[in-house]
């Protein structure tokens, strides 16, 4: 008889210390087998996520990204000083390609998200240009150049 219930992907384990998708986008449990994003690396995301922001979206005045662990949280604030959560990066080893998850502000909490690209990983101009869209009410953000 096979146990369905436990299923085990190449590089991944059921053991306590690897959480499943649902514990990985509670706010209070930050685990990553990366560990902590390099100093350059948040340098580097912090100028590109910037740079995007003031050529796209000029209905924000800046963006505010934090850190914890290998998480990057990143905030937009609109010009009359109002700061909204936007979404939250997870450090993958590459600081081109990041997990993206959504802000949800009905449950105050990150819920992993697919971005246009058809994917949960991509550049941090991706993951800006999709949460931004969704806040900011531009669908346009969602389209592909042509």
């Amino acid at each position: 008889m096979v146990n369905s219930s436990i299923v085990i992907t190449e590089g991944s384990s059921n053991s306590p210390e690897t959480p499943t998708a649902e514990q990985a986008d509670t706010p209070m449990r930050h685990h990553d087998r990366h560990g902590t994003t390099p100093e350059s690396t948040k340098t580097s995301l912090r100028q590109r996520l910037l740079t995007r922001a003031r050529k796209r979206w000029p209905q924000l005045a800046t963006l505010h990204v934090r850190h914890r662990g290998a998480f990057a949280y990143v905030d937009g604030e609109l010009p009359d000083g109002a700061t909204m959560p936007l979404f939250r990066l997870r450090y993958g080893g590459s600081a081109t390609t990041w997990a993206f998850a959504t802000y949800r502000a009905s449950h105050n909490d990150y819920q992993t998200s697919i971005l246009p690209n058809g994917y949960p990983v991509g550049t941090p101009q991706e993951a800006l240009d999709c949460a931004c869209g969704l806040y900011l009410n531009d669908a346009a953000a969602w389209q592909s150049p042509n």
